[in-house]
């Protein structure tokens, strides 16, 4: 008997939001924004998991690490 071979499912087509927003550029002072783009730990999230943009994604990790070097957002969460 042959086995059947298990339909994938399609990925999710994501539409990064700022494109779609329209925002030129993405502000360090912003943290609201920019804590909603890390992990609880502390990591910034990728890509594939937002929907970003490679421009966009690039302009939030210099703006994430940019506001870490100027102690408005922590490195890494202390327990």
């Amino acid at each position: 008997m042959a086995k059947r071979r298990k339909k994938r499912k399609s990925p999710v087509k994501h539409v990064c939001r700022f494109c779609a927003a329209g925002v030129e550029r993405i502000d360090y002072k912003d943290i609201p924004t920019l804590q909603k783009l890390t992990t609880p730990q502390g990591k910034i999230l990728g890509r594939k998991r937002m929907g970003h943009c490679n421009k966009h994604q690039k302009m939030i990790k210099r703006a994430i690490k940019r506001a870490r070097i100027m102690a408005l957002m922590p490195f890494v969460k202390l327990y």
